[in-house]
């Protein structure tokens, strides 16, 4: 069951400053790999064990959840991994512009909480000013996987993400979702998922040279899009 959190309630609102590669790893000029949404965190506990050539970290936006996870990495002493609360879309655009060039090679956002009514448009994880913060830090090459059992959170995500025009699928990908997880450790939600036989969605993207939009712009452009599709009419059997 999940336990939802308004990202718009006052107190998520306040932008927390994160510290720094320096103060995360033991080592801290590796690549990043950045999992926003990343709950308990046993997807990268798992993960960062699996590949120590990589800096791992977790935020969640649920304080308990990120607390129990440091725990257990504490525990482990797995220093290529962190877990820190926050609020994404206040608090991680300015961590990632602060990076070293080519520092952040993978972001993914796997299940998240499922705002998908449009009227909840501004509390879903992947806001325009996000998007382009992630596109910004990703050098042309570096990767963007979504994954979601819900079509009506992934689709409104990909929706955006296409509008950006800053990133590509890989050619030998099929459309509109890929049939495996590129990634070699799949998540509590998607192992559950599996075991009840159902589907899921997922594309990677890969960042291209293209020039960003601005951010009014994309804005702009995705609420005509979801706009338009919450007009739609729905079909009755």
């Amino acid at each position: 069951m999940r336990q939802h959190v308004n990202p718009l309630s006052r107190f998520f609102q306040l932008p927390l400053e994160l510290p720094a590669p320096q103060e995360l790893f033991e080592n801290p000029n590796l690549p990043i790999h950045l999992d926003i949404g990343c709950a308990r965190g046993f997807f990268l506990l798992e993960l960062a064990a699996m590949q120590p050539e990589r800096n791992h970290l977790g935020v969640e936006i649920r304080r308990p959840l990120v607390q129990a996870a440091q725990r257990d990495r504490d525990r482990q002493e797995q220093h290529n991994l962190h877990f820190l609360f926050c609020n994404a879309n206040i608090s991680l655009e300015a961590w990632m512009a602060a990076l070293p060039p080519d520092q952040l090679q993978l972001v993914s956002i796997q299940f998240p909480d499922p705002w998908f009514k449009q009227r909840h448009r501004k509390r879903r994880v992947l806001q325009p000013a996000l998007l382009l913060a992630i596109a910004s830090a990703l050098h042309p090459g570096r990767h963007l996987f979504l994954q979601s059992d819900v079509l009506a959170v992934i689709e409104p995500m990909v929706a955006l993400v296409e509008l950006s025009n800053g990133f590509a699928r890989p050619k030998d990908d099929p459309q509109p979702w890929r049939r495996s997880n590129p990634l070699p450790v799949a998540t509590e939600r998607e192992r559950y998922v599996q075991e009840q036989g159902q589907p899921t969605y997922r594309v990677l993207f890969e960042r291209t040279d293209a020039a960003l939009p601005a951010l009014r712009d994309l804005e702009m452009a995705w609420q005509q899009v979801d706009n338009s599709k919450a007009a739609a009419p729905t079909p009755h059997g």
